[in-house]
């Protein structure tokens, strides 16, 4: 039987592991300590994490997570005691992670925010402010509520201490959504005109005040167990160039991006805007692994079976062709940076599921499997688990190309399960 069969059919026989799925969690439970400081698409929970972590490292080894996303990677190294690196291509992830991972003294961001609710009650419809001028902020903002998250923004920014002043800007990043007119129960960027978007002073006051108490709950756990001290750090770049030396890592854990991932710039976009990182939505859609918007002549598919999937989608649409051709390639390009850092014997642990573009099966997982597999990895273990539905986006239409409402009952679910590869290097 040929190589990419036998890991077809070695996918086709796994069965599901209730145990994984962390059904009978609470969203309490998955947003304990900082991990519900701000809210992200598809994030994969802690639970995940610190099973994965427990088993594989012991304290003081080093974690690596080349698409750290918001941060429950190093979060949940951290209080474990293992080291942890992590990279994001997006600004907007690297902030949300940089507020995550910091724990503050308890007096010291009381008083910040204290001051910080005095200055906000000098606001008036007279006080002078310089609101941001961008057609795509006005195109989400109501001209008061881009005056008031001007202002919470310019007295943030007057604080001294970096880590304070990024824990107040994630919590404005967070709330940015509730105050404009972005349909609140969508990840997909609609307006909705019907919408009354928050008052940006109340709502960033209750949520920073939850984010205080995850804060003193990180706080006093790291105290507690001597790890606050653990050494944690986040960096904004290619997943391809990993802060880490040669041979010194033990595990690496991650939910890479899907072929789309280029839709992350647009669910990203309030934030990415507001805060200056970027002035263009098309420029900053390449910057994500998959982007069609590539210099290279030639890729390097590193499977047969993606190679399976390309040609079929040639038949389709040659350009989604390219980008997942594109997005196996870079892929592939990631685990080679893998293998460069990870120890012999040393693991990771890729969270993904498969989907299917223009009627065409993307075995997501087969295809990193065979990819590891030739770059000198073997199979330790495959876990296929039930994600809950309250975590999952909803499918496109085939017909009209859009996603179903959020009250279609007829809807159905993107990826309703989806595997934990856990690869050896050998």
């Amino acid at each position: 039987m040929d190589k990419q069969k036998k890991t077809i059919k070695q996918f086709e026989k796994i069965k599901i592991d209730k145990s994984w799925s962390f059904i009978e969690k609470t969203r309490k439970e998955t947003s304990y300590l900082s991990h519900g400081y701000h809210r992200y698409p598809a994030k994969f929970i802690p639970q995940i994490v610190e099973r994965l972590v427990k088993k594989y490292t012991r304290e003081g080894d080093l974690v690596v997570d080349p698409f750290g996303g918001c941060g429950t990677t190093l979060v949940e190294s951290k209080v474990l005691g293992r080291e942890s690196v992590g990279v994001d291509i997006n600004p907007v992830a690297v902030l949300i992670t940089k507020a995550k991972i910091t724990p503050i003294n308890l007096l010291d961001l009381e008083e910040a925010f204290v001051d910080l609710k005095y200055k906000l009650d000098s606001y008036n419809s007279e006080t002078k402010i310089n609101v941001p001028k961008h057609d795509r902020i006005d195109y989400w903002f109501k001209t008061e509520n881009k005056r008031k998250l001007a202002f919470i923004s310019q007295k943030i920014s007057k604080i001294k201490d970096q880590d304070i002043r990024d824990f107040f800007y994630c919590g404005l990043s967070n709330i940015l959504k509730n105050c404009s007119i972005w349909l609140q129960k969508s990840n997909k960027p609609t307006r909705d005109f019907d919408k009354k978007p928050s008052d940006p002073f109340k709502i960033f006051i209750r949520h920073v005040n939850s984010m205080l108490r995850g804060n003193i709950e990180f706080y006093e756990l790291l105290k507690h167990r001597g790890f606050l001290k653990t050494k944690c750090k986040v960096q904004c770049t290619d997943a391809r160039k990993i802060p880490a030396k040669n041979n010194s890592v033990s595990l690496v854990v991650t939910s890479p991006p899907y072929v789309t991932s280029y839709e992350y710039a647009d669910l990203h976009q309030l934030t990415a805007l507001w805060f200056k990182y970027i002035k263009d939505l098309s420029d900053f859609r390449k910057r994500f692994i998959g982007t069609s918007h590539h210099n290279k002549k030639e890729l390097k598919l590193n499977s047969i079976i993606a190679e399976d999937i390309k040609n079929s989608l040639l038949e389709k649409d040659k350009k989604t062709a390219e980008e997942v051709a594109t997005y196996f390639s870079e892929m592939n390009e990631v685990f080679i940076e893998m293998k460069r850092m990870l120890k012999k014997g040393g693991r990771t642990c890729i969270v993904i599921g498969n989907t299917s573009l223009k009627g065409v099966e993307i075995l997501n997982a087969e295809v990193f499997a065979e990819q590891l597999q030739n770059l000198g990895f073997k199979i330790d273990n495959i876990i296929k688990r039930e994600i809950p539905s309250k975590n999952l986006p909803s499918i496109r239409n085939e017909k009209t190309g859009r996603f179903a409402k959020v009250g279609d009952k007829n809807k159905k679910y993107a990826y309703p399960t989806e595997y934990i590869l856990v690869m050896k290097k050998i």
